[in-house]
């Protein structure tokens, strides 16, 4: 008797505590419950009766809508558990008398009635403290037998990561000697998590793809992810490589990912006891922010990309700030392609860790 692997997995490091193979398998299922989408096809057996717990502790779009409308099609239950119209999940430490309640009471209930438990948190919620949602997220999992899935935290955007390859896969079919460009891209507002271009640069290093971070100094990732990225691409043949030069980052790129992230300034940072070791410091991340305004994507800087290049961003996108509209509304964006893929990436995430029937 064939065995689920994925079955009770949680989805939260994705990146790095999945294999390769596993990643192929959750893009062939994405794929496939796709195809079964655009025929019409019913999908209610594969998770009927399972319910899905989600928390925003940010504002979402694309996230809230395809996790909810995906459970459902797949004949399961979406209730969301809105922090702040719930008592809000707190760590020890963070309590706040008839307003929080301790995580480990939260997550061990819900243990008891749900099958998963989906959330995202970032930015102020985590007190801008790097590492805070993450850490977060997983205690959620220390105190649940049920998979938790991470919808965005302040490290990672796994499911983002997986959408983004199914789309990539649709596309060109392939993984191996496609040039992907992770940029930095202007945008008004600092704060912004480093989430997406962490889990797109180690998603596509993991895939064997040649990728290309760009970025202006002061808005490096976080050094273990770019060890990561460095590590996937060996095992992999691909290659990994970082600029500080914008024109260069999108030379002969088959997809160019211009994604405005936080600068290095923009975080708290503490050590493993909790205790803060570097502040925010929010007059260096204007600086460094303004300095840079003209990593901004038009057309002319698009003429630098592959012939057949492909213009990709996760979305919402800061239109004439981060990019142009004629870019972003043209023949060469995806966007909207990759923003329908987030259902069926989402589809294939729960099918596969909350035990479903294909």
């Amino acid at each position: 008797m064939r065995t689920n692997k994925f079955l009770g997995k949680d989805w939260i490091d994705a990146e790095l505590d999945f294999t390769k193979e596993e990643w192929e398998t959750l893009i062939e299922v994405g794929l496939e419950l796709k195809k079964r989408h655009a025929m019409n096809q019913d999908q209610t057996e594969i998770l009927k009766g399972k319910t899905l717990f989600t928390m925003f502790f940010n504002q979402s779009l694309r996230t809230r809508s395809t996790f909810a409308a995906g459970i459902q099609q797949l004949g399961g239950f979406h209730v969301d558990l809105e922090p702040g119209k719930t008592y809000t999940p707190a760590r020890e430490g963070f309590d706040i008398p008839y307003k929080t309640e301790r995580i480990a009471d939260v997550s061990r209930m819900l243990n008891r009635v749900g099958d998963a438990i989906a959330i995202r948190m970032y930015g102020p919620p985590a007190y801008w403290i790097y590492g805070f949602a993450n850490s977060t997220i997983k205690e959620f999992a220390q105190y649940a037998e049920i998979p938790i899935i991470n919808m965005e935290c302040d490290k990672y955007h796994p499911t983002q990561a997986l959408a983004d390859l199914i789309t990539i896969k649709e596309k060109f079919g392939t993984f191996k000697g496609i040039n992907l460009t992770m940029s930095w891209a202007y945008s008004g507002s600092i704060e912004k998590p480093r989430a997406v271009p962490q889990s797109v640069v180690l998603a596509a290093a993991k895939m064997g793809m040649n990728v290309t971070l760009a970025h202006p100094k002061g808005f490096e990732l976080d050094p273990e992810v770019i060890a990561a990225c460095e590590k996937f691409s060996a095992e992999t043949d691909g290659s990994f490589r970082i600029t500080n030069d914008f024109d260069e980052g999108f030379k002969g790129a088959h997809i160019v990912y211009p994604k405005s992230w936080g600068s290095v300034y923009c975080f708290n940072y503490t050590d493993k006891t909790g205790k803060t070791v570097k502040k925010q410091d929010l007059e260096k991340a204007e600086k460094v922010n303004n300095e840079n305004k003209n990593w901004r994507t038009t057309k002319k800087q698009m003429e630098l990309v592959d012939k057949h290049g492909i213009y990709m961003h996760c979305l919402p996108a800061d239109r004439g700030q981060e990019v142009d509209d004629d870019v972003i509304d043209g023949e060469r964006s995806v966007v909207i392609d990759e923003a329908e893929n987030r259902l069926h990436a989402h589809k294939a995430i729960m099918a596969m860790i909350m035990g479903g029937r294909l």
